[in-house]
């Protein structure tokens, strides 16, 4: 499942840096470092570390503790990190994705979108060359999930997540 997750992840970003999507539809949120590499080429001073650090920095802050998404291919390490928040361990998780968000504000992220839509928000982010979503998603208490998506937008990640999806069966 994690795999599928990052693979619709990826097909998104595609389309978002190709100018495909529709922009008032994407929304996420981000956190997991995969690698201290350099930037990808996203033209700012952030790569994939220094995006998870800001993310689990801003979520702890916020009252989360979390830990890496996982399955994200390693040649796709550089250009993007997922995070997940333990949302059982947050006392009003509801109100720390809001402190999150508005913590990575303070440093700095810019508020692109916000898509909300039956118990579901995802905001989307920008920040030299990486597009962040946030992503809330409550079904009346049967099934609560927040995560932290971030992304490199430069064109070796396009490349790199174009290739990637290629290897994988439709």
């Amino acid at each position: 499942m994690r795999n599928a997750r990052w693979a619709a992840a990826a097909a998104g970003v595609v389309l978002l840096v190709a100018g495909c999507s529709g922009a008032k539809d994407d929304k996420s949120g981000a956190s997991r470092s995969g690698s201290s590499a350099a930037p990808a080429g996203g033209g700012g001073s952030l790569d994939a570390a220094a995006a998870t650090k800001q993310i689990v920095e801003a979520a702890a802050a916020a009252g989360f503790t979390g830990e890496p998404s996982g399955g994200i291919p390693a040649s796709l390490e550089r250009c993007g990190v997922s995070w997940q928040a333990d949302v059982k361990k947050a006392a009003d998780p509801q109100k720390s994705y809001a402190g999150t968000l508005a913590a990575l504000k303070k440093g700095g992220w810019k508020q692109a979108r916000e898509l909300k839509q039956q118990g579901s928000v995802i905001t989307s982010l920008e920040k030299s060359g990486w597009t962040l979503r946030a992503i809330y998603h409550d079904r009346a208490e049967s099934f609560l999930a927040i995560s932290f998506d971030a992304t490199d937008n430069s064109a070796e990640c396009e490349n790199a997540f174009a290739e990637e999806l290629a290897k994988k069966p439709s």
